[in-house]
């Protein structure tokens, strides 16, 4: 496999409070990479500097081959890198279809309508497409801003907790959809606090505990390292 993003020793500082501290991170094409860790890991924070909201204190980024630590947040788009938020960013008196159609034109698709109308069946919202975004239900606002971050064909998707508010039966349809757009060539990198999601789609898993890499390799290693269960797992376990 070949790494279609590189994170190296990133630092990001803000004012005296470090935020992420020596931070490396691969995702390989055609993966799908899972980013976990406790509230205020600084998880959100490395998205962020990888999506060029800010660049890096010190360390690099290098998407594609090319290093990005300079390049802004559109010039990113334009490579290749798209995302999704923690909370939810969407164009609320739109319609679900004029939703995803913005974003198809802001990426300059020749035929954005037909991109627009595909990523909509692909989620399988498309029988929402009139239906203003201010009246969806979580589950599918969650999915809507996916189809959005998809219509700009990205080559690497980042997906910050996706799973938010959905119900098991969503998380498991969620789990699927992440299988079929790795399975159409496209990267995923999630950060997400539903580990059953985690564990089931994710071929490698980081994870972050006050801006430190703590763990990191296959979702059965991750699941039994002592530092991770003591700063992430064993706290969920603990809260039942």
């Amino acid at each position: 496999m070949t790494a279609l993003l590189e994170v190296h020793a990133v630092t990001q500082q803000f004012g005296g409070v470090t935020a992420l501290a020596q931070v490396n991170l691969t995702v390989n094409r055609g993966t799908i990479t899972g980013l976990i860790g406790p509230n205020g890991a600084g998880k959100t924070t490395l998205f962020n500097v990888i999506c060029g909201v800010r660049p890096p204190t010190s360390g690099s980024v290098r998407f594609d081959g090319v290093e990005v630590n300079n390049a802004g947040v559109h010039e990113r788009s334009a490579m290749g890198i798209s995302r999704t938020f923690q909370r939810l960013e969407l164009f609320w008196t739109l319609t679900v279809y004029e939703n995803v159609l913005v974003a198809a034109e802001l990426a300059s698709h020749p035929n954005p309508a037909e991109i627009a109308r595909h990523n909509l069946e692909l989620l399988g919202i498309d029988h929402l497409a009139d239906a203003t975004a201010g009246e969806l239900s979580t589950g599918s606002a969650r999915l809507l801003e996916v189809a959005r971050a998809l219509a700009t064909s990205p080559k690497l998707l980042l997906l910050d907790e996706p799973a938010s508010g959905l119900d098991e039966r969503e998380s498991e349809q969620l789990g699927e959809l992440l299988k079929q757009l790795r399975d159409r060539g496209i990267t995923v990198l999630v950060v997400e606090h539903d580990m059953t999601l985690v564990m089931g789609v994710c071929d490698e898993v980081y994870v972050l505990d006050l801006g430190v890499n703590i763990a990191s390799g296959k979702p059965e290693h991750v699941r039994t390292h002592p530092d991770v269960i003591r700063a992430y797992l064993g706290a969920q376990v603990g809260e039942s």
